[in-house]
């Protein structure tokens, strides 16, 4: 089996394939062949790629007879030119946003697999892109959260006298929430936390941040589908929205993480909130791309309200083109790896597995995922 790790365009800084997974897959008896020049955004050299036993050459040499691509953003059909028909294609497809792309995958006779769509699940964790990148967002955020920040976080008892520690807040506790309340409990914020799930309270005081929860109007019990929260009530709504609205003043930093999926990310904070906190203070959005937990939230910009910096965060485990590379590369590995028949020498996908069902996009030339059929 040949296996093609393509560059990636644009602004995208991560790579399918590190030399790691790079062995792992020589080891299965597969040969990989590297676009020249994917890794060096991620700091990792056409020659490491080549020590690892990979080839490297340009794209139309790395897609010839290739029976397997990798790739972290799905790449535009007509850059695909050479693939050849029934070849897997592996990598954050955005299924529904770029139905169009999706549409052109089946055309070519690829059979597509978006990893985004890799289930919830037990055996599934270690497969899991969308929870490895935003482990890393939200450490990112405090960090840049902090950068903008024009106050020390921790606590400083001087001869001059006493700094006070900043007050974090994160809305949302799910793998990039977590991982924001760690990281600014780790530089010394005093650290709050909200969610819808009732079943976050446990997970933020175990991190040694308070929890703000609303009290005698229920919300979401235990986990949403998928491990994501869904719609609340009206009135919970109403009575968040109120809690927020008292606590919020009081924050220097804030941190939104809130997304249902395949819906816009709910609105957790607006203009008259805003309003309301000390100028300087920094809010993160990192449901910036599905429309914002902020209101004047701008993708891909940092704007000032009130004297608020908002950041639009977008895709900022790209920001740790490294790390994050890495932990793609080892989801994309464990997911084949996992499925990979020794015999054959190929990943064998059955058509009742619940992982491959949840991801597989086309095949024979069609679309045949359900929920994409569905989104119609």
């Amino acid at each position: 089996m040949k296996i093609a790790v393509l560059k990636e365009g644009g602004s995208e800084t991560r790579v399918a394939a590190i030399p790691e997974t790079v062995k792992k897959f020589a080891g299965l008896g597969a040969t990989i062949a590297i676009e020249k020049g994917a890794g060096g955004a991620a700091s990792i050299s056409d020659a490491e790629f080549e020590a690892a036993g990979a080839t490297t050459g340009t794209r139309d040499d790395v897609l010839k007879d290739a029976d397997l691509i990798l790739c972290v953003i799905g790449p535009e059909p007509g850059t695909l030119k050479g693939a050849k028909q029934g070849a897997l294609l592996v990598g954050a497809l955005d299924p529904i946003k770029r139905r169009d792309g999706v549409e052109a995958y089946a055309a070519a006779g690829l059979e597509a697999l978006a990893m985004e769509w890799m289930p919830r699940i037990t055996r599934a964790q270690s497969m899991d892109i969308l929870s490895s990148q935003s482990n890393l967002a939200g450490y990112k955020a405090v960090v840049d959260a902090a950068s903008l920040y024009g106050r020390a976080f921790p606590m400083m008892m001087t001869a001059a006298g006493t700094i006070h520690p900043a007050k974090a807040f994160v809305m949302g506790v799910g793998v990039a929430g977590l991982q924001a309340i760690a990281t600014a409990r780790r530089l010394g914020a005093q650290v709050s936390a909200t969610d819808v799930r009732s079943a976050t309270r446990e997970q933020i005081q175990s991190l040694g941040a308070k929890p703000i929860f609303v009290e005698g109007v229920a919300g979401i019990e235990g986990e949403g589908k998928g491990g994501y929260a869904s719609e609340t009530s009206a009135e919970y709504q109403a009575a968040q929205a109120e809690l927020v609205s008292g606590h919020i003043a009081k924050q220097d930093i804030v941190i939104t993480t809130a997304l249902i999926p395949g819906r816009p990310a709910p609105r957790l904070i607006s203009d008259a909130q805003l309003a309301t906190m000390r100028p300087d203070s920094v809010i993160v959005d990192l449901a910036a791309e599905a429309g914002g937990n902020v209101e004047g939230c701008v993708p891909g910009e940092t704007v000032e309200r009130h004297g608020v910096k908002i950041v639009g965060a977008v895709q900022l485990s790209r920001t740790l083109a490294a790390d994050a590379s890495a932990l793609f590369a080892r989801n994309l590995a464990n997911f084949l790896i996992a499925f990979w028949d020794k015999d054959s020498g190929a990943p064998v996908l059955p058509d009742d597995d619940e992982i491959v069902a949840a991801i597989r996009i086309t095949r024979g030339g069609a679309v045949v995922n359900e929920r994409l059929k569905t989104a119609q």
